[in-house]
């Protein structure tokens, strides 16, 4: 029997009046047949298999209606500005070699979990004295699965500040997270958030003691031991860890080591060094201080010009002095918090 004896559903059929799936099935059957290779492979299964069946149930179709149905195509194509895979997984797969592994693999189980909230983040923030509460109290296995998600080197340490018969049932249940599923330990880390994460969240990002340091730092000298005798009188170990907090001009040659001066000065714009030095040498006490051990930090030539460049500038009034100075501390302070260099420990009183 020839095809053109076969009995075909879409002969003659309007355009219109086919299916979605039986137009796609003729376009791609059209660009098949002009030689094109299509990544079919690259559909999700169920697509595939319904492409397959559409196709293999076309037979045959008349020229007017393939002309009708390329046309439209064509038009639809047109009209798109922007496509995509749509499916969240699938577009995870396109995106894999733009993304890291991790961050693939964590978008992963999120979605695989339904969606749900990693909050492992929150939990991991905790201070050590509530992880250690939840090792202490929460079942055996949550108690082996956070041990699990904490940086080794603190896992061990607060596994070894627990009571003996508990760390060692602890250590013998992590062995039960083996086969535990993604989406468990995803839940497990949002009842630990919930539980113990929105009790514990502080609102500012530094303890009081740093606020008020950061504040009294940024304040003139009189206006700091104003309120450094008001904060004696009122809270004495609150006004202590104030104390501590604060680095200013005058704390330079107990805190700062003496080799770390050329690399911290380097930072200081230079007319404000020679401004901030210059004041501080004519002021005298630890201001003079501060200034001769920042100079003795440097080449003797280095220090010769900052001084001249000081006594260039004359008398210098103290507003601007003060301003100088303290923007010697802030590099210096800066520097501090961003690791570069270390402070040593203050003085008590």
């Amino acid at each position: 029997m020839h095809h053109a004896d076969l009995p075909s559903p879409d002969a003659g059929t309007p355009p219109q009046q086919l299916t979605r799936q039986r137009k796609a099935a003729i376009i791609v059957q059209l660009l098949i047949n002009d030689g094109n290779r299509l990544a079919l492979s690259s559909l999700p299964e169920r697509i595939q298999e319904d492409l397959t069946r559409e196709i293999a149930a076309i037979r045959l179709v008349d020229r007017d209606t393939v002309n009708a149905v390329a046309e439209e195509f064509v038009a639809l194509l047109d009209a798109i500005g922007l496509s995509a895979p749509g499916d969240p997984l699938a577009t995870l797969e396109a995106m894999s070699d733009l993304i890291s592994p991790e961050l693939l693999a964590t978008l992963r189980e999120k979605i695989e979990s339904g969606g749900q909230v990693e909050r492992w983040g929150t939990v991991l923030n905790l201070d050590d004295a509530t992880i250690r509460q939840i090792l202490e109290t929460e079942d055996l296995q949550v108690s082996a699965v956070l041990l699990s998600k904490l940086p080794v080197a603190r896992a061990a340490r607060l596994l070894g500040a627990l009571p003996g018969e508990r760390a060692r049932r602890i250590a013998v249940a992590v062995k039960t997270t083996g086969d535990i599923a993604p989406v468990a330990v995803t839940r497990i880390g949002q009842a630990l958030a919930a539980s113990y994460g929105s009790l514990r969240q502080p609102a500012f990002g530094k303890a009081p003691s740093a606020r008020m340091g950061d504040i009294l730092n940024s304040s003139s000298s009189k206006a700091r031991n104003t309120m450094l005798g008001d904060l004696e009188e009122a809270d004495r170990d609150f006004a202590t860890d104030v104390r501590r907090a604060i680095f200013t001009f005058e704390d330079i040659p107990d805190r700062l080591e003496q080799f770390d001066v050329p690399g911290c000065l380097r930072d200081v714009d230079p007319t404000e060094l020679a401004r901030g030095v210059a004041f501080a040498i004519a002021e005298g006490g630890q201001l003079r201080e501060a200034a001769d051990f920042l100079l003795n930090g440097l080449s003797q030539r280095m220090a010769q010009q900052i001084r001249d460049a000081g006594d260039d500038m004359g008398e210098i009034p103290t507003s601007d002095g003060e301003d100088a100075v303290g923007a010697i501390a802030a590099v210096i302070r800066d520097q501090a918090d961003a690791g570069t260099i270390r402070l040593k420990a203050p003085k008590d009183g």
